[in-house]
């Protein structure tokens, strides 16, 4: 287990939710060792109730819970954190259940008693999916950033020119110089950081395909 004590996704948040208090106290004991940080909740209402917290994490999720058992919590976070990994746990596993939880998009489903090896080995791959959301969110809040700082008129010039258009086709669309359609061209590509017309065409194509609210 030593190997995981130097994960580079330390210090990341384990959630876990069990109304065993065994469980809890035991996998609060391995979460540490490995040193990452364990939030440990009875109930699905808890859980819901803490807020997320800005760092990779993942949730290990019994089944049978006293509220909303871990089925229901797991359907009700894919709409409100989508890219939190889930680890299923239960001591009553069965194929339907196992199977719900798997095309749900757990990254694992364990049946108690389970090996602390692979319990810990499941955590560290799903801290490190996690680790890579966090990145690409952080990068598209940036992305997004960097093009509302462009004016109207930028993003119009921006648009033509992702669309494959020419500056003198631009210039004559909008009714302005090509000169004008240069300067704004220059403006777009600073603001956007963008290094080529393609580069500017894959931030347009991210831009597009992105939900317009952060989950």
């Amino acid at each position: 287990m030593n190997a995981h004590t130097s994960s580079p996704s330390a210090g990341a948040v384990v959630y876990v939710v069990d109304d065993d208090i065994s469980v809890r106290e035991s996998l609060e004991l391995l979460i540490r060792f490995a040193h990452w940080q364990p939030r440990l909740f009875d109930c699905a209402q808890a859980f819901l109730a803490q807020p997320r917290e800005p760092l990779p994490s993942c949730l290990v999720l019994d089944i049978n819970l006293p509220d909303l058992n871990g089925l229901d919590l797991q359907a009700a976070l894919a709409a409100s954190r989508p890219h939190m990994p889930i680890i299923v746990i239960t001591g009553y596993g069965d194929i339907p259940s196992t199977v719900r939880a798997m095309k749900a998009g757990a990254v694992e489903f364990l049946t108690k008693p389970f090996d602390d090896g692979v319990l810990l080995d499941a955590i560290s791959a799903a801290l490190e999916k996690s680790r890579c959301a966090l990145e690409r969110e952080g990068q598209l809040s940036d992305l997004r950033a960097r093009y509302v700082s462009l004016t109207p008129r930028e993003r119009e010039i921006m648009q033509r020119v992702v669309d494959g258009c020419m500056n003198k086709v631009i210039a004559l669309d909008l009714d302005i110089s090509e000169i004008t359609v240069k300067a704004h061209r220059g403006k777009v590509t600073r603001k956007m950081k963008a290094r080529s017309v393609a580069e500017l065409v894959r931030m347009a194509t991210q831009l597009a395909q992105a939900p317009t609210v952060e989950p």
